[in-house]
């Protein structure tokens, strides 16, 4: 195999045989990143990009600084990861449905026995069917019925944090936030009632994984014979009703791995973003008080409901949540692998190669966002939203594998 590299400076093309692993090495120690000299033999950049198992945020916003478009980390001694951080890189990679690095090394394989291959994991024609068929769970009007149950289980949240104000005494807002969007997610997603809100003793999200597998294989049951009337369609079913062009269904391991992700990305995500941007709100109070004001004049004859139709009134509020997002984006990193050659800033990688879309490096490039360590909800009033790249603001990715829940996340959000 030959890797064409294509330079600006030269209009020609220069063959590197990539199956020398030190021609292999030394195309991609040529790339902006880290000096060669910098990397170990064997771990590469991983002592300097990664300090007490977490990545080095200042490290990374000093990367992007000198690197604002892409630069290249090696995560070991035989496979390197490019950072694109920039809309004009990144929007190369996700305007493709290239899959996730799922092979040895892949940033991916760990979440594997976990997940499955869901809508998250999945690549090629399994990707691509599994997303033909879940689109309808995530249509306007299947949402809309769940607006009930967004208010239910925030006055649950909010009759615990009430509780907390009357004592004076602290509590973990996290927990709190993770328990909420865990009883939505399993209410909107499975018709599953619990108490996790207020039965805090045992971790409410193990006890409801064993309690939705167990849900699945009744409802198989149930989709046999004839169903009961319900008020609304839940995710699941959707996942038991689905069927392709062949009418084939989901296979009850198809339909357990899509359970599994929709857990953890309707729970987990949803939870960091949530707390982030309360934090962010704590901090800047004068934002606060005008999303107070905005909440309270939409629902001054609603009695504190919130309707379908009320979500598209939150102006301020959108703006910071999303600036919320931006500044903290619960999910930091999405990767590729590439299956092709792929020309990027006038450089030809070969296939195989890791992309990683650096959500973080991208929020906070100050080539792309001014300021961007200030919390400034204003960057997202209607008219500096709209000369946006649309590739600079992806906190839910962007193309064809973007974030397929991400209408029923900002919903939930503003609620």
């Amino acid at each position: 195999m030959w890797l064409l590299v294509a330079t600006k400076e030269k209009k020609e093309e220069v063959q590197v045989p990539v199956q020398s692993g030190t021609l292999y090495q030394k195309f991609f120690d040529n790339l902006p990143g880290y000096s060669v000299t910098e990397k170990h033999w064997l771990t590469g950049h991983i002592s300097l990009y990664v300090k007490n198992n977490s990545i080095d945020l200042e490290e990374l916003q000093s990367l992007v600084k000198r690197f604002p478009k892409l630069f290249r980390i090696w995560f070991g001694f035989f496979r390197p990861s490019i950072q694109l951080v920039h809309p004009d890189t990144i929007k190369i990679m996700l305007k493709t449905s290239e899959p996730k690095p799922l092979g040895i090394g892949g940033n991916y394989r760990p979440a594997l026995p976990w997940l499955g291959e869901g809508l998250l994991l999945a690549g090629g024609a399994k990707w691509a069917r599994s997303r033909r068929l879940l689109t309808p769970a995530f249509h306007f009007e299947i949402l809309k019925p769940y607006q009930t149950i967004y208010n239910s289980c925030t006055d649950k949240l909010l009759g615990l944090i009430d509780t907390y104000a009357e004592t004076g005494e602290s509590f973990e807002l996290f927990q709190l936030i993770s328990n909420c969007t865990l009883d939505i997610i399993l209410q909107c997603a499975f018709s599953y009632q619990t108490d996790c809100q207020k039965d805090r003793d045992q971790h409410p999200y193990c006890r409801a994984i064993s309690n939705v597998a167990n849900l699945v294989a009744t409802r198989h049951r149930q989709a046999a014979g004839k169903q009961e009337k319900k008020k609304y369609l839940d995710f699941l079913d959707i996942l038991l009703s689905a069927k392709d062009e062949t009418g084939i269904g989901l296979s009850p391991a198809d339909i357990r791995a899509e359970v599994d992700t929709f857990m953890f990305e309707g729970h987990d995500t949803t939870t960091s973003g949530i707390s982030w941007i309360l934090y962010e709100l704590a901090k800047n109070q004068s934002y606060q008080k005008l999303c107070q004001q905005e909440v309270d004049k939409v629902l001054r004859d609603s009695n504190d409901f919130v309707t379908w139709e009320n979500l598209s009134q939150f102006d301020i509020l959108t703006q910071c949540i999303k600036e919320g997002m931006r500044i903290h984006p619960p999910v930091p990193i999405v990767s590729r692998q590439s299956t092709k050659e792929v020309t990027i800033e006038g450089v030809t990688f070969p296939p195989d190669t890791t992309f990683s879309v650096n959500i973080y490096g991208l929020h906070h490039n100050p080539a792309v966002w001014k300021d961007h360590t200030t919390y400034d909800p204003s960057r997202f009033s209607k008219d500096r939203d709209s000369v946006l790249d649309s590739y600079a603001f992806i906190p839910f990715s962007a193309g064809p594998r973007n974030c397929i829940g991400q209408n029923f996340a900002m919903n939930e959000e503003k609620l």
